[in-house]
């Protein structure tokens, strides 16, 4: 389906976009958006929720990114800290959630906590590498995985908007966790990261 990479390339370019033309990253999704109610709910619920736009100490960034699979709307702030050496730590992520009809709110947090520790993987340290034709991570001992020391407050929103949708709830909340957080690395770096993982990038900065 390529939700996670498409959803990297264009919600990492529209911040370039608003970057380049002086305007704020929400705003003009918000203008792109228009016409579209259900993304614009799901939009101003999570900027409110995350108090998008709020001072932060040097060295912090909110990052925003919003993305559409297996039938439900997300969308997700990402609070994210880059030492001076480059080190990145994802304090906090606040999502927003339009997937339809909802049985149990808990099963819609609990998943989208498991999608942040699923995609900070990926976005973190994801990569499969070959030597002499084979694949050298074999296991986890030489795969990392995002560990609980690392795992950042996940906030989840229900944004729904009714109607007869109905949406998936495993993995919509992976696709926008990528492009929110290096979107935040951008404002405190200035070095756009346009190929994962983070982890085969110099994001230090001074």
């Amino acid at each position: 389906m390529g939700a996670s990479q498409n959803a990297f390339a264009v919600e990492c370019f529209i911040d370039e976009i608003a970057h380049a033309s002086g305007k704020d990253a929400v705003e003009l999704r918000r203008q792109l958006l228009q016409g579209h109610s259900d993304w614009l709910h799901v939009l101003d619920t999570v900027a409110q929720k995350a108090d998008w736009g709020k001072t932060m100490p040097q060295g912090t960034a909110q990052g925003v990114a919003i993305a559409e699979s297996y039938g439900s709307i997300v969308a997700e702030v990402a609070e994210v800290s880059v030492s001076q050496r480059g080190e990145v730590r994802v304090e906090r992520v606040v999502c927003a959630v339009d997937c339809g009809h909802v049985v149990n709110p808990l099963t819609v947090a609990e998943q989208m906590e498991s999608a942040v520790v699923y995609g900070l993987t990926a976005a973190l340290y994801g990569q499969i590498t070959i030597k002499n034709g084979r694949v050298v991570e074999g296991n986890f001992d030489d795969y990392p995985m995002l560990r609980l020391d690392g795992m950042p407050e996940v906030e989840t929103h229900l944004a729904l908007t009714g109607g007869d949708k109905w949406g998936g709830i495993g993995e919509p909340g992976v696709p926008p966790l990528a492009p929110s957080v290096c979107n935040a690395v951008f404002k405190i770096t200035g070095k756009r990261v346009r190929s994962l993982p983070l982890s085969n990038h110099d994001l230090n900065w001074s």
